[in-house]
């Protein structure tokens, strides 16, 4: 269970994760968030949302895979749908046209697909780099990265660069929409890594509902195993 009975996160390794945590973050008011603010500083709205768009585009596969495994063949439907027309009037997924007709953008992954099945978290973890999970989503991470269509298409191509150049992007689009989000957090926290904890399993409860994560009380917090 990832909650004691007084509503604490299982957190077995608080000790360990607490030193990833503060290496992770320290990286990331070095490297990641003043490459975020900068990238919002050199482009607009409109094109950020247009990488986070094609990116979000690419994910189809993974996303459809686990509406499957969920059961949820309408969900899967949907992403079909979506990537027709965004691949397609969307300009290689460029603009999100599909959401224009009712087909939002759902976020899909394993760790989402084993907890529909009812395997808990266990023991929270703080990922190096990677950031906020557990035991239960860091290996939904790993199967969704090992079994990504596009990555085994670049792999096989010789173009694992164009691999890595994604996983970037995607580090860099999901920072930059954050950063007012985890300053606030940060300032009006007393405690940012229980702060962060809470936030993270807040969120992936709510995803696993298939309820709206942006509606929970919990503030938005970096969460990139939602895009490798």
């Amino acid at each position: 269970n990832p909650q004691t009975a007084d509503g604490d996160v299982y957190d077995p390794l608080e000790d360990v994760n607490r030193v990833v945590f503060d290496v992770n973050d320290a990286l990331d008011q070095a490297v990641a968030k003043p490459v975020a603010k900068a990238y919002r500083a050199v482009t607009t709205k409109l094109v950020r949302e247009g990488v986070r768009n094609f990116l979000r585009n690419l994910r189809t596969p993974v996303n459809m895979a686990n509406q499957i495994l969920q059961g949820d063949i309408e969900g899967a439907a949907g992403d079909v749908s979506r990537f027709v027309i965004n691949t397609s009037i969307g300009i290689g997924g460029l603009f999100d046209v599909a959401a224009d007709t009712g087909l939002e953008y759902e976020h899909e992954d394993f760790g989402q697909t084993l907890g529909v099945w009812g395997i808990a978290h266990g023991p929270y973890l703080v990922l190096p780099l990677i950031g906020p999970s557990s035991f239960r989503d860091a290996t939904g991470l790993l199967v969704d990265t090992v079994a990504d269509p596009v990555r085994l298409y670049l792999y096989n191509t010789d173009q694992e660069e164009w691999y890595y150049a994604r996983v970037a992007a995607t580090g860099i689009d999901k920072r930059e929409e954050l950063l007012d989000a985890l300053d606030d957090l940060r300032a009006n926290s007393f405690d940012y890594y229980a702060a962060i904890r809470s936030a993270y399993m807040q969120k992936r409860e709510a995803m696993v509902g298939d309820d709206d994560p942006n509606q929970s009380s919990a503030p938005a917090i970096p969460d990139y195993d939602d895009e490798f």
